[in-house]
């Protein structure tokens, strides 16, 4: 058990692909001990030695993506309803050399799994001879593996790890051979009789695992959980008959919530009005305890009231920006909190433009149709990146309905490494995601930072 903080998230649905962009930069690039939990869109993911053969339909055509990863094991899927968990953590040498034990990982990975069944109402989980990963072996039954193992060693780092069957499709197995065994098939906590959630069995699993990897303190993040219909903006959500969004901007009404009674010398008096809450809004609120709610019309106590300084820091980084041409997701969105990052010299850039398809109905960034790219935009980013002494950068993007051929602009042409004092690498994209994280920069004292891609959404769509 290793005595470093462990910085545990769980990061919603992603796609496969962007999972294995960031664990593989952070463990490449980093050295802190992560636990990256999420569920993944349908995905059937091939390791080093799967059998193509083992690929039984072209994913496609029932709706799933197919990938090459450098994992070990053979063909397995990954989709919602399934809790996939990569431990990224540096293992100590095996005695006296510096090569950890790959397979006593592997069955402390084992262990975790079957813990947490155990501790989820599905006892006698149990590893089988020849056979990685966890099953279900009753006597009188044949053996049905409802966890499926696979990892990676680089530099003691470790990457993939497990995949465990909470409540997926289990037909999307029906596809293909999984792990390449014929003789025995899958299960999954709901096909044992288990009713248990994802967030539930996440949740067991991550409190095992830091008693397992995490002797330090434990960092944990997760982005929203509910993926509710009412979760969304009206334009956000599908019609009741399938088709396409509402785009009407009015919030239907839903709740009405009774006006805050407050002393008159603590607020001015105010006449009572009721306010509607969207079914988005209202259902947070509950979710935070919160029954009653102040008049929009009424001032906010001083207390409540954010203040936005823009001093001299503020002002220094907001001519750089306009100087470059620039557009940052802090301006666009409306952000808050702007002035206080502004002031440290910290500023989330968004490329592609200022205009977003995606409509969401939290953020004020401009929806229309998107304006044409600008193929310098990356350049001017990097300049604003060395010119600023980043040690790293953010940078989003808009959302577009169709991408152009040579993908986007901050993909199309990113800067040279190779030329001495240009501007820094920006380190994979959309269309080069796998060979540019194999291979990133060199590191040195004076090497710029690399920008990784991360599309992992910070909020449930």
């Amino acid at each position: 058990m290793s005595s470093r903080p462990l910085h545990v998230r769980w990061l919603g649905r992603t796609k496969y692909r962007d999972a294995y962009a960031l664990q593989h930069a952070l463990a490449l690039r980093g050295t802190d001990d992560w636990l990256l939990c999420q569920e993944h869109e349908p995905t059937y993911t091939m390791g080093v030695r799967t059998d193509p053969a083992n690929v039984l339909v072209d994913p496609a055509t029932v709706g799933a993506e197919l990938v090459r990863a450098d994992r070990g094991g053979d063909v397995t899927f990954h989709g919602p309803g399934q809790l996939t968990a990569y431990p990224v953590l540096t293992l100590p040498g095996r005695g006296a050399g510096d090569k950890p034990d790959t397979p006593a990982y592997v069955r402390t990975v084992e262990q975790v799994v079957i813990d947490t069944l155990a501790y989820l109402g599905l006892p006698g989980a149990t590893r089988l001879d020849d056979y990685p990963g966890v099953w279900i072996a009753r006597p009188g039954q044949r053996p049905r593996k409802i966890a499926a193992i696979g990892v990676r060693m680089a530099h003691n780092r470790t990457l993939h790890g497990v995949a465990l069957n909470v409540c997926p499709d289990l037909g999307f197995f029906e596809h293909i051979v999984p792990c390449g065994i014929t003789e025995y098939g899958v299960t999954s906590l709901a096909a044992e009789g288990i009713d248990v959630g994802l967030e539930e069995a996440t949740d067991a699993f991550i409190a095992r695992a830091a008693q397992r990897w995490g002797g330090g303190p434990i960092d944990r993040s997760d982005v929203v959980w509910r993926h509710h219909v009412t979760d969304l903006a009206p334009f956000s959500r599908p019609a009741p008959d399938g088709g396409t969004a509402d785009p009407s901007p009015i919030d239907p009404p839903s709740t009405t919530l009774p006006p805050t009674t407050l002393p008159p010398t603590t607020l001015p008096p105010v006449i009572p009005s009721p306010v509607t809450l969207s079914p988005r809004r209202s259902k947070r609120l509950a979710d935070a305890g919160v029954s009653e709610a102040v008049p929009y019309r009424q001032r906010k106590p001083e207390w409540m009231r954010a203040r936005v300084e823009h001093g001299a820091e503020v002002t220094a980084l907001k001519r750089q920006i306009g100087s470059l041409d620039l557009v940052t997701v802090c301006e666009e969105a409306g952000c808050p909190n702007l002035s206080e990052c502004w002031a440290d010299g910290t500023a989330t850039f968004m490329i592609n433009g200022e205009r977003c398809t995606r409509a969401c109905g939290f953020c004020l960034v401009d929806t229309r149709r998107p304006a044409p790219l600008d193929a310098d935009e990356p350049s001017r980013v990097a300049q604003a990146v060395v010119s600023m002494g980043l040690d790293f950068a953010v940078v989003t993007a808009v959302v577009a309905l169709v991408s152009p051929p040579g993908g986007h602009a901050c993909e199309v042409a990113p800067p040279r490494p190779d030329r001495p004092g240009h501007p820094p690498p920006f380190v994979g994209s959309e269309r080069g995601w796998p060979s540019a994280v194999h291979q990133p920069p060199p590191a040195g004292p004076r090497s710029p930072p690399p920008v990784y891609p991360h599309r992992v959404p910070p909020v449930a769509p």
